[in-house]
């Protein structure tokens, strides 16, 4: 494999979103794409009241620009099937982020698109994903790491990606409540799943990771404490649905458990404080999800970021090692 066309992809995809994110700025402020702040959140974050969001669409923009010069110029990558599924899943899940931005900051309804809406369309997209696989034979074999053990699941292969899919996009989703935390944990994720690829002998799967990396990168810049400019539902679906789609196609679908941690936690953080405050009528965590209750434990903004993404490294070198020490 040709190493320079992950870096080439890093390079093109950071440099494409630091120019794209001045320009998508002024626009979503003219077009009154600010994000509402929830009233139940902490109350710092009124401030952010009017920041524009929807600026998932310039990762997305980043991501496919640089991933289709990279494929072009380097005739050693061929713009497989893979390559086109994992841009079909961060499109359309983006999508259906774009409609809930929409209806949140256009038609002023603060929940955006009901759970209903956006979990039919997010299994439609996983559907299209999983018969587009069973075309080209793709294995439903499962494999857990670090262990010689695996098991053919068959048609409830069906059902993993449509779990995997639907649920890494909600959780992605839920991480994104701090400016540049998102950012930040996802190039982290998509970083390690760009080693594994390359490891693994997926080089259009590494240069696709890899231009999710150099794209949000380039959004954090932007993105970071203060924030300019929000990734909104468009962005955070997108790369949730993107890193479920990555880990199905390298066949590692349980690292994502690992190398996804910070997500994983945020999400278990949401459910716990569901369920005990149904159970006992009381409340786990000041504020879920759990980047929430560092705030109002007294941790700046910065901090909480700085340290989830400390967590995120962690996971994401375990989980690399796991994998490398298993094949």
């Amino acid at each position: 494999m040709n190493e320079p066309s992950i870096l080439a992809a890093i390079v093109a995809a950071f440099v494409l979103s630091v120019l794209l994110s001045p320009l998508f700025i002024p626009m979503l402020h003219r077009l009154k794409f600010g994000q509402s702040i929830r009233e139940e959140g902490p109350s710092s974050h009124q401030k952010k009241s009017g920041t524009p969001t929807m600026g998932g669409i310039v990762v997305i923009l980043a991501m496919v620009l640089s991933v289709l010069l990279v494929t072009f110029f380097f005739t050693d990558l061929d713009f497989n099937y893979q390559i086109g599924l994992l841009m079909l899943v961060t499109i359309a899940f983006g999508l259906v982020g774009f409609m809930d931005d929409f209806i949140k900051v256009v038609l002023k309804r603060n929940l955006g698109l009901n759970s209903k809406q956006k979990l039919l369309a997010q299994l439609v997209v996983a559907a299209i994903f999983y018969f587009v696989l069973r075309e080209y034979e793709f294995s439903t074999v499962v494999q857990i790491p670090a262990t010689g053990f695996s098991v053919d699941i068959g048609i409830l292969y069906l059902l993993l990606v449509a779990v995997m899919l639907v649920g890494a996009s909600n959780a992605v989703n839920l991480t994104d409540g701090l400016d540049g935390l998102l950012a930040g944990t996802s190039a982290i994720a998509f970083g390690a799943y760009a080693v594994l690829a390359w490891y693994a002998g997926f080089p259009e799967v590494a240069v696709f990771c890899a231009a999710v990396v150099g794209a949000v990168l380039g959004f954090l810049v932007f993105n970071a404490h203060p924030a300019k400019v929000f990734m909104g539902d468009t962005g955070s679906l997108a790369l949730g649905g993107a890193i479920a789609a990555v880990a199905i196609i390298l066949k590692m679908e349980i690292l994502l458990i690992i190398i996804g941690g910070v997500f994983v936690i945020e999400t278990l953080s949401v459910i716990i404080q569901v369920i005990v405050f149904k159970w006992k009528g009381r409340r786990v965590f000041k504020m879920s999800p759990l980047h929430h209750h560092y705030e109002l434990s007294g941790w700046s903004e910065w901090k909480v970021v700085v340290v989830f993404w400390l967590c995120g490294i962690v996971f994401a070198v375990t989980g690399v090692y796991i994998e490398v020490w298993a094949i």
